[in-house]
């Protein structure tokens, strides 16, 4: 091929409530807040979404200083569309891992600060990661995130 993929450069979510996101992946994951767009409306971000003098509200967050990847959520402020369910079993859904030193502590803490879980942590018995621990949960807008342990050898 004459062109090469290069990297991941960020994760983009649709979101609700902007405000309530950056609470979420601010304050309650602690994930650092490392840009904010609060009105984005020009030409480019029209042709790119397809959304004639479309106007978008934008952060965007680092798991840490050491993390090049960003996720980016994105407040429509006009041309809103309707919630889809984000269920991890339907195609074009999507879930986001993010490893953790200990996910007992981690999700002990969230519990306590209410996150919602589709489960208990689990202990995955199989493959490459067998031993470690995993444990699916949702953002403010139902979005599915995994937290991840790998196992310690």
């Amino acid at each position: 091929m004459a062109w090469q993929l290069a990297q991941l450069h960020h994760i983009g979510l649709t979101v609700t409530d902007i405000e309530a996101s950056i609470q979420f992946f601010s304050e309650v994951l602690g994930m650092e807040v490392v840009g904010r767009r609060p009105h984005v409306q020009t030409d480019y971000v029209a042709k790119q979404t397809g959304y004639d003098d479309v106007a978008l509200n934008v952060a965007s967050f680092r798991i840490s200083a050491d993390c090049e990847q960003t996720l980016e959520v994105v407040q429509y402020m006009n041309h809103t569309g309707e919630a889809v369910a984000p269920s991890t079993n339907q195609p074009g859904s999507a879930h986001f891992c993010i490893v953790v030193d200990d996910l007992l502590a981690s999700y002990a803490d969230l519990k306590a600060k209410g996150v919602r879980f589709k489960s208990d942590p689990v202990t995955i018995t199989a493959g490459p990661n067998k031993d470690g621990l995993v444990v699916y949960f949702y953002d403010p807008d139902g979005h599915t995130f995994e937290l991840f342990q790998p196992r310690s050898d």
